[in-house]
This record gives C-alpha cells, structure tokens and sequence, in this order.
C-alpha cells in the first residue's frame, strides 16, 4: 500500500512527489513514457514558479542553469518593457528549457525519496472508502490511499474517473521544433523581425550548439493531434509566411499545439485529484502552463500530507479545488484572450493597436505581467487583512531571508512581536521571532505554500485560527 501514487512524471507530478516526500508520505510516480521527453515545449520559470523553488531551496540549481531576463512582451508579445515595483524579491523570468526543468525536479524528488516508474501504463482505476486500486497495462495492480492524475491533456485517470473537460477545440495549430538552420544569425533574425510585424506565431529562438527552436503556424488542424508534423511541413509553412525555410534540417524533435481551451469540472473525485494539464488545457501564450502545473502541485502536496499524517482539519482536501479551479479559469481566459489579440484579422489587429498604446503606462504593464507571473493570485479565504489570502513574498529579515525558513515545506508564524506561541501546533508550524522592515503588521501566519492565512498580534485570535489550516492541537 502506497499513500499517494502519482501518474504522470512531467513537472506537475514530480514537483508533487517532491512536496509529498517532504513529509514522509511512501509515494510512487508512474509513467507510461520509458525515457523522459526530448521535447522542451516550455521554455522559463515565471515568478510565483521561481518563488516556490526558492521557498524549497531548489532555486540556485535552477539559476545555475538558466537566464535571468526582464524584458517585455510576456502578455500577447506587447510591451516594450519589464515593469518596476514588482512585489516580489525576484523580479525576472527563467530562462530555462523544461528538459532541464523536468531533469532537476526528478533529481530532487529521487532525492528525497520518491520511486519512479518509467514504461508503467495506467489502464484502469477502482476506488472505495480506504483507498485506490490501480491496474497496469501488463495486469499488474497497485494500491494507494489517494491518486493523483497528472499525466496531461488527453489524462487516462480523468478519463476514467469520468470528469467532463468542457471548452473550446482547437481552431488553429502551431508547427513546433528544434531544428538546425542554414542561414546566418543575422539573416535569420532580419527575416523574423519582419514576419513578426504581423504575425505573432512565428520565430526561431536560438537554443545552443547550433539549434533554433521553430515555430510558425499549421495550414490547418490536424485530423491525428498526436502524429507529428514532418520536416517538408515545416519548409512549407516558413515559405508560406516567409518567404524562405530558412534552410532548416537535421531536426531532433518536431511537434504541433492547437488552441484548444478545456478545464475539467472537478479537481477531485473522492480519493482521486487532477492537477496540471489533466485538469486545464490551454494554448502556450505567456508561457503559464508548466508554471500552472508546479503550482498546482505546491498547493495539492501539503494537504495531501497532513490528511496522511493524520491531522487534516474538515474540508483541507477540498480547498484544493476551491482554490485552484478559478485560478485555472482565469489562465484560460487571459490565454484566449492573448489568441485573439495574435489573429490577423482586422478588428483583432485594431485592438492589438490600442493595447499596445495602454501597456506602456506603468500600471496597466504591471498588471498583466503580475497575471502572467501569478503573483497577483489571491485565494479567498473571507474578510480579512489585504494580506490574507496572497503568498509573502521572500521577506529580507534581520537574521536571513523568509524563504530560507521554509525549505521543509511546514507552516511558519513570523512573529515580529516575539509574544506569541504556537504551542499545541509545532510539530506543524515553526515560530520565528525575527523583523522585517518589509513587513508592517505585527506577525503574520504562513501555510506551508507561502500564502497568509493570519494576521495579527493577539494570541487568542491565533488560537482561533490555526485550527482552520492546521488541525487540532497536540497536548
């Protein structure tokens, strides 16, 4: 008997193995892929992303491997600028392929304890008061306390769980690939420069070692979603909108991507979750989707965990859905509305002109940038402090930083007034009496994914709350 099998080992599912082994719980990943995908569909870390790595003490392997950039055009590609008085300590986008991604975060869950099963196909799933019974396309069956589907968009666990997975299909396709060019740099990027005037679905990134990563859009949707594109397709769609296929050949991976918008109903059906593209499909504008993912995972894992450990207060499991499904809905519709605002017709290409006019004043450029990143997510836990709710950004304090402080994935009370105590709750919460000029409220109470869920000075009123998030108290 496992406590969590997670099927699917994209970023979702081992960013959820990871959290989960932080707290003990036996977990096992399976996949039916035997090697990890050569395929880097995503290409950065968005700040609420690079946030909980850092909140994991993972971020300087991710730094270590990628590149800092702040530069505009995250939302539809329009601003010219990144903007400034982000409330965050880590204003930047991470550059980084999800090969590497996907490698590091393997690493870690390995680390600490998850096993993983490559070439293991789900087929089938049964599941009663005490826990869920998996079967194995080669007949063999597992046990577990809870499943949880993170095995993308076509997902055999919500398939067979039955969720509907209601939206929109896909209306245009996009030819994506790595792939060597023959031009020179200089050539390639005068000739993308000049596409990209009118057509926002098209360019060629350098990747290194000589490969560019190619996108240009399909001539239409493709009747088998999962064959992909050949090379020939591509020469002729870059032809098509520039005039040249660049000479491109040797390719190591070639895919295609629609526009398809679905989310399913539920995020859970009794001992059974959905998270990551299992639960939201949505087109790749602001590059949110592996972002959505991990932190799907950052806010599933800690619950799961203390419904494990035993100490789960009434309706924590459901919060889960509570709070990620209007975060879903609103990434599927900022992406719907990026789509629109990339089509060449003339009633789209008027309001891309006038957007482009807003997004240069500062306010207007940091909200959609704080929409793509995520850190403007606030989950409603009632009325309450304007804090309570949002996640604290990595607080410079007088001994270190916040984030330092939660690497073990625990509740955490900042106490700036050193009178407090979370006595009955420690084994759940740790206590740190430190200041932080950043901070002007008196103590703040942290759930295990950073967000506020207290705030305050009076001990009594602490006392009342942490039942709410962390159970009832020891002793």
């Amino acid at each position: 008997m496992f406590d969590v099998i997670v099927v699917g080992s994209g970023p979702t599912g081992l960013m959820l193995a990871g959290e989960l082994r932080l707290h003990g719980v036996h977990v096992l990943v399976l996949d039916k892929e035997a090697e990890p995908t050569l395929q880097s569909r995503a290409q950065g870390l968005h700040v609420r992303s690079i946030e909980v790595m850092a909140q994991r003490g993972l971020l300087e392997r991710f730094l270590a491997l990628g590149k800092q950039v702040t530069a505009g055009g995250f939302f539809a590609g329009l601003g010219t600028s990144w903007p400034d008085r982000l409330d965050t300590a880590h204003s930047y986008v991470l550059g980084i392929p999800q090969t590497v991604s996907d490698r590091l975060l393997a690493e870690h869950a390995v680390e600490v304890g998850a096993e993983i099963r490559r070439g293991r196909e789900l087929v089938g799933l049964n599941q009663d008061e005490d826990g869920v019974t998996v079967e194995l396309a080669d007949g063999e069956q597992l046990r577990a306390r809870y499943v949880v589907g993170c095995d993308g968009g076509r997902s055999t666990v919500r398939k067979l769980l039955g969720v509907a997975f209601p939206g929109e299909p896909s209306r245009v396709e996009t030819l994506l690939g790595a792939m060597e060019v023959s031009v020179s740099p200089e050539e390639l990027a005068e000739v993308v420069a000049e596409v990209r005037k009118t057509q926002q679905r098209f360019g060629a990134m350098p990747m290194g070692d000589g490969l560019y990563r190619v996108v240009v859009p399909a001539e239409g949707v493709a009747e088998d979603r999962t064959a992909p594109p050949s090379l020939d397709e591509f020469k002729e769609q870059l032809r098509a909108f520039a005039g040249t296929d660049f000479g491109v050949h040797s390719p190591r991976w070639l895919s295609r991507f629609g526009d398809a918008t679905r989310q399913a109903e539920r995020y859970r059906v009794d001992r059974v979750f959905l998270a990551g593209d299992a639960a939201h499909i949505h087109p790749p504008t602001g590059g949110q989707g592996f972002n959505l993912g991990v932190q799907d995972a950052f806010n599933l894992g800690w619950k799961l965990a203390a419904a494990i450990d035993g100490w789960a207060p009434e309706g924590l499991l459901d919060s889960y859905h509570t709070e990620r499904h209007p975060v879903g809905a609103a990434v599927l519709d900022n992406t719907r509305a990026q789509i629109q605002l990339m089509s060449t017709e003339p009633g789209a290409l008027a309001v891309r002109r006038l957007l482009a006019e807003l997004v240069e004043f500062e306010n207007v450029n940091r909200y959609l940038i704080e929409k793509i990143t995520a850190i403007s997510v606030r989950y409603d836990f009632g009325d309450g402090h304007e804090l309570l709710g949002r996640r604290m950004r990595d607080l410079e304090l007088k001994q270190g930083r916040l984030y330092e402080r939660m690497h073990e994935g625990r509740g955490l009370l900042l106490d700036q007034t050193g009178r407090l105590s979370v006595d009955g709750w420690a084994d759940r919460v740790d206590h740190v009496v430190d200041v932080s000029e950043e901070l002007d409220v008196p103590a703040v109470l942290l759930r295990p994914d950073g967000h506020v869920a207290w705030v305050g000075e009076d001990q009594q009123d602490l006392i009342a709350h942490l039942p709410t998030w962390f159970g009832t108290a020891k002793g």
